[in-house]
């Protein structure tokens, strides 16, 4: 039984242990956060949709006209007009025949490949997928070969000791702590030379990155060559829920076999409602979409004058690894009682030894507010400790680096290279 108080000391002691906070008022680039006016530099809401006036408006009237719940789950009585329409709209964003809507990206991730691979399959996973790839590969009951981030060589090395018995590649695509993108065109030349099903997540990509804001798969033009592209409705889009943009068969046998569509209640209406609004200001303004990469450039290029690095981020995700984690929540800290709020990312989130601030950019911060909270990060750095020099050729300030030396970061217990490994074998060490 687990002893609850010794285990809380236990996080603490680690400087694990966590706490919400409170945000009053919409989400956007300035929230009052426990009472107090902060620059937010920590929320995936990243074209700032979440409380544009048009997503509200539409949220409201899909409240009047069809309710605010949807009563059932699709296959009984929960699939209603606006459900078909939100997926013909994704599907055609997507450019894809089909689009399936699921309760969360959680939801479809676990969902989704657990029902693509079975016991005796083997699937491939980026060492770092986020946690629901993770335990969708733990639902199947695959084995599950976890290959060095965006090692393609490695992958291949995988595939081939397999021996024929791999089923599905399965990788983010902007991956969401570290901000880079998997290597798509490498992956998927691989996956179709191999006979491989391939799901790529686009949760931080969609909104984001490609013409349009299609994603990442759209940007490497393989749209037709990804078996399953998975996209989030609460990121960049504004809402909330998730969604499967695939072809007609396999959209028909996700809703035979995804069991967390299967037995999820359908989205609330209002949430659909907000969804398909943000998708046609999507399309009316995509200067939202460059708007915000100039963003992180211009928040990257500030940090690098401070001396601190954001690794190979070149996405809206701007990471700052810092190593130690009592270290990181100190830095989140300092910079929180300057005014400005990077949340300090800790395992089981990312590797040991990697803590961070995962600083997340919005299309609607202003250029001079990113440089200055660049500054007070670093000021931040400073005032608890950690070197972070102005001067351009010094060392970053980063304690560890994003992959430590000797040290496995997976998402899963990290094969070595000469063997296929069952996931139920060790528990996990990265769980978020």
């Amino acid at each position: 039984m687990v002893e609850i108080e010794a285990r809380l000391d236990e996080l603490s002691s680690l400087g694990l242990r966590r706490r919400t906070r409170l945000v009053s008022g919409p989400q956007g680039a300035h929230v009052l956060l426990d009472g107090r006016p902060v620059l937010l530099l920590c929320s995936n809401n990243y074209l700032g949709l979440a409380d544009h006036p048009r997503l509200r408006e539409a949220a409201a009237d899909a409240a009047m006209r069809w309710g605010v719940g949807a009563g059932a789950s699709r296959l009984v009585s929960g699939t209603m007009t606006i459900h078909r329409r939100l997926e013909q709209r994704l599907a055609d964003f997507k450019h894809r025949e089909r689009a399936l809507l699921f309760g969360s990206g959680y939801l479809a991730n676990t969902g989704i490949v657990a029902a693509l691979a079975r016991p005796g399959d083997v699937v491939f996973s980026d060492a770092l997928n986020h946690a629901s790839i993770v335990d969708g590969c733990r639902l199947s009951r695959a084995e599950v070969f976890v290959y060095d981030h965006c090692d393609v060589e490695h992958l291949r090395w995988g595939i081939e000791r397999a021996e024929g018995r791999g089923t599905l590649i399965v990788t983010d695509s902007v991956f969401s702590m570290d901000g880079d993108i998997a290597p798509l065109a490498e992956i998927a030349e691989l996956a179709a030379r191999s006979g491989l099903r391939t799901v790529v997540d686009e949760a931080h990509g969609t909104g984001t990155v490609g013409p349009g804001g299609r994603g990442a798969v759209a940007a490497a033009g393989l749209e037709d060559e990804i078996d399953v592209i998975v996209g989030t409705l609460g990121k960049a889009l504004g809402s909330y829920g998730a969604f499967a943009a695939c072809d007609e068969p396999m959209a028909r046998y996700l809703t035979n076999t995804a069991r967390t569509f299967i037995f999820s209640t359908a989205l609330p209406p209002p949430v659909v409602a907000a969804a398909l609004a943000a998708l046609d200001l999507l399309a009316s303004e995509p200067r939202r979409v460059q708007r915000l990469a100039t963003n992180a450039d211009t928040l990257r290029d500030a940090l690098a004058a401070e001396g601190l690095q954001a690794g190979d981020s070149t996405t809206q995700i701007v990471p700052i690894v810092i190593g130690d984690a009592a270290q990181a929540v100190a830095v989140s800290e300092a910079a929180l009682e300057r005014g400005v709020f990077a949340q300090a990312i800790r395992p089981p989130t990312v590797p040991e030894h990697t803590s961070r601030l995962r600083l997340a950019v919005m299309a609607t911060h202003r250029e001079r507010e990113l440089r200055e909270a660049a500054r007070t990060i670093a000021a931040a750095a400073r005032a608890v400790g950690v070197d972070a020099s102005p001067d351009p050729r010094a060392a970053p300030f980063v304690t560890a680096p994003a992959v430590p030396e000797g040290h496995a970061a997976t998402v899963i217990p990290a094969p070595t290279r000469a063997t296929v490994f069952d996931v139920d074998a060790a528990p996990a060490r990265r769980a978020a």
